[in-house]
């Protein structure tokens, strides 16, 4: 029986990734995670890794998941050049009556 070798993220992001288990982070399954903080705390390094791994493409589609709440402002404005994002998930304030 063959065995997958275990996917894993270069060590370079265990600072950007303080909160998680990092030997148990898949770059599958953690994909908004890895992004999210890439993108937030990450420097030039992470931001190439998450380009080259998932590509704009699929970054794009995340972002336009993830509310802007989530994103530090001056973040959101590099991504939203490099990505192309023109219009992020706001979360909404309040109910209309």
């Amino acid at each position: 029986m063959l065995f997958k070798k275990k996917e894993k993220i270069p060590e370079f992001f265990k600072p950007i990734l303080w909160s998680y288990n990092f030997d148990d982070i898949n770059p599958r399954k953690d994909k908004k995670a890895i992004i999210l903080n890439s993108i937030n705390y990450g420097g030039l390094n992470h931001w190439r890794w998450i380009m080259k791994y998932y590509g704009k493409k699929e970054i794009k589609k995340n972002l336009l998941k993830i509310h802007t709440t989530e994103i530090r402002p001056r973040a959101l404005n590099l991504a939203s050049i490099i990505f192309g994002v023109k219009n992020f998930n706001y979360a909404p304030r309040g109910t209309k009556r």
